[in-house]
């Protein structure tokens, strides 16, 4: 199992980072790392300010838009988190199975929609490839 990087650690990368970005605040790479830096270090309302800058830089990414709906969530929006996982979906997210088990998502799976969306998501997938939801 992976240790978790000591928080000195990730100051240290926030910094790195930030720095990059003032040189070139649209490049997606630097972006990418420090988003998920923030949510490790649980500052969600930065990392949501990288994922929403994110997802105007690459709007027909999935991946950026699952990352946003991870951190509408851990913030508490599920409205948007909905939004920005459903539009995840549309645009090809698959990996449904990490979907029902990453953390990020926890507040979404507690509610009634998550089973809809995994419904939908099944629908535009194979079926053995998503797992059955309805038995949590």
């Amino acid at each position: 199992m992976a240790k978790k990087p000591p928080k000195e650690d990730l100051d240290f990368q926030i910094v790195f980072f930030e720095g990059i970005l003032r040189r070139r605040p649209d490049y997606v790479d630097a972006l990418i790392v420090l988003g998920e830096i923030y949510t490790k270090k649980g500052l969600y309302r930065k990392g949501l300010r990288v994922d929403k800058k994110l997802s105007r830089l690459r709007p027909d990414n999935p991946i950026v838009y699952y990352n946003l709906a991870c951190s509408f969530s851990l913030l508490g929006d599920l409205s948007k988190s909905f939004e920005a996982i459903e539009r995840a979906i549309a645009l090809g997210y698959e990996d449904i199975a990490f979907m029902c088990k990453d953390p990020d998502l926890s507040n979404l799976r507690q509610d009634e929609r998550f089973e809809e969306l995994v419904e939908k998501a099944k629908r535009l997938k194979r079926p053995e490839d998503v797992p059955d939801v309805s038995t949590r």
